[in-house]
C-alpha cells in the first residue's frame, strides 16, 4: 500500500541545505525544515563509505506528497555541490498520516 506523503531527509554538510531546498522546490516541494546537526563517530572513523567525515551539518525534512518524491530526490541528486564525496545523502520515510496545526494539510 503505498502512503500518500513521503518525508525526505537530506543530511548535507554545512551551508548547502538552503540550495538543496532551492532545488527542491523547483522540483515542487512546497517547503522544508532546516535543523543545524552534527555528525559523531570514534576518532578512527575518519571515512563513511569511503569519504571523509565532516562533522558540521545541515539536517533539510521536507514533506511531499508521494508522487513527488522521485522527481525531488532526482532533481537534489542532480545538484552539482552534491557531487563532491562525502556532501552528503538523503532517505526517505513514508508517511502515513500527519495533521498541520493551524490549518489544514495539503
Amino acid at each position: 500500500m503505498e502512503t500518500p506523503h513521503t518525508l525526505i531527509t537530506c543530511i548535507v554538510n554545512k551551508g548547502m541545505a538552503e540550495t538543496v531546498m532551492d532545488a527542491a522546490r523547483k522540483a515542487g516541494a512546497t517547503g522544508g525544515t532546516i535543523l543545524p546537526a552534527r555528525g559523531t563517530g570514534k576518532e578512527e572513523d575518519v571515512k563513511f563509505f569511503g569519504h571523509p567525515l565532516v562533522p558540521e551539518k545541515d539536517m533539510l525534512l521536507i514533506l511531499v506528497g508521494s508522487g513527488l518524491t522521485g522527481k525531488v530526490l532526482e532533481t537534489i541528486k542532480n545538484l552539482p555541490l552534491l557531487t563532491e564525496p562525502g556532501s552528503g545523502i538523503a532517505f526517505c520515510i513514508d508517511v502515513e498520516r500527519f495533521i498541520a496545526f493551524g490549518g489544514s494539510p495539503e
